[in-house]
């Protein structure tokens, strides 16, 4: 499969307007007894379309912006069933330690501190980035997105303690000419609403030598993918399971449930958005096929990875996504 395929049967999940909607954020530390709404944020004014520049799947989004080292890691859950939501696209963006955003005013044609993955069966995903800057009249925050299905879209922000943040830039002062966040999330008229749901984690790891993050939220939906246009037709052409051991060692199978006869060839893609490998299954009849996914074979590395299924009808080109992670 060609990589803007690939791209494109990812990205279609943001073409149609956002709607209303609500997100519960939390610290991962904090006890969390049932999965309460807040109002959503606003995506700010710079969202910039994620899916128009294929760099965008990737898991560092760095790029040469300078700052201590941030690993962000993202759970997102269903309110109908507080269960985790696997392979569902997150999408981030913030700006740099200097309070800019790639590709406005003089950042346009960058593409610094965006990206995007796709959550696994956990509902998490992780990005490698740096402890954001600020700007007049707003708090350290990071701006995310999460596409539940090509009919629904979450955006909101999260923050941090601002203690955490404080401490953050002045143990490490060289990397931030502006000095610490002058103002605390209870001044920021964006999480006036409730920022205390909205607050991730901030760890140093000595070891790593880099900040950790963590961050969950709930969106509205069950923990499942999405039920819109584009996932109903292709329910119209297959079901798939999730990969079989998932983590694996060493190889995992995946059961295709085709409803049609159909052309399948499947792709795995590395976190970074690299393809790793590309193979074509040929003809099946409607069924149940039981596909060996033989990673082993292809030497494939421990880490995290997207398996994209695709499936050729007369009746057009249908595609669905799964994430594996392969272990040492």
């Amino acid at each position: 499969m060609k990589r803007s395929h690939f791209l494109k049967s990812l990205g279609g999940l943001s073409l149609v307007p956002l709607m209303p909607w609500a997100a519960q954020a939390k610290s991962r530390s904090t006890v969390h007894t049932n999965c309460v709404l807040i109002p959503s944020e606003t995506p700010g004014p710079f969202p910039l379309d994620l899916t128009s520049n294929e760099f965008y799947f990737r898991q560092d989004i760095r790029e040469d912006r300078v700052g201590v080292r941030l690993r962000q890691k993202v759970r997102i859950i269903g309110l109908e069933n507080c269960e985790p939501m696997p392979n569902v696209r997150v999408n981030v963006w913030h700006c740099d330690r200097d309070g800019n955003y790639s590709g406005y005013n003089s950042e346009e044609g960058l593409t610094y501190c965006r990206g995007y993955q796709i959550t696994d069966q956990n509902g998490e995903c992780e990005f490698i980035t740096i402890v954001p800057g600020w700007y007049p009249g707003r708090v350290t925050h990071v701006h995310f997105q999460v596409h539940v299905s090509t009919q629904y879209s979450a955006v909101s922000q999260w923050t941090w303690p601002h203690d955490a943040v404080v401490q953050a830039v002045v143990d490490h002062a060289d990397l931030y000419p502006e000095g610490p966040d002058p103002l605390s999330p209870s001044q920021d008229g964006v999480f006036a609403d409730g920022y205390q749901l909205q607050m991730a984690s901030l760890e140093w790891d000595a070891v790593n030598e880099e900040y950790v993050s963590e961050f969950e939220a709930t969106v509205e939906g069950e923990g499942t993918v999405g039920v819109g246009y584009e996932e109903m037709r292709t329910a119209a052409v297959m079901e798939i399971g999730q990969p079989y051991p998932n983590p694996t060692a060493w190889d995992s199978n995946l059961l295709i449930k085709l409803l049609q006869p159909a052309e399948l060839s499947w792709s795995l893609w590395s976190a970074s958005g690299v393809q790793v490998v590309s193979k074509s299954m040929g003809s099946f009849g409607p069924g149940s096929h039981d596909i060996a996914l033989e990673l082993d074979r292809i030497n494939c590395a421990a880490g995290s990875y997207v398996i994209q299924v695709e499936a050729i009808t007369a009746n057009g080109r249908f595609t669905m996504p799964r994430h594996l992670s392969k272990v040492k």
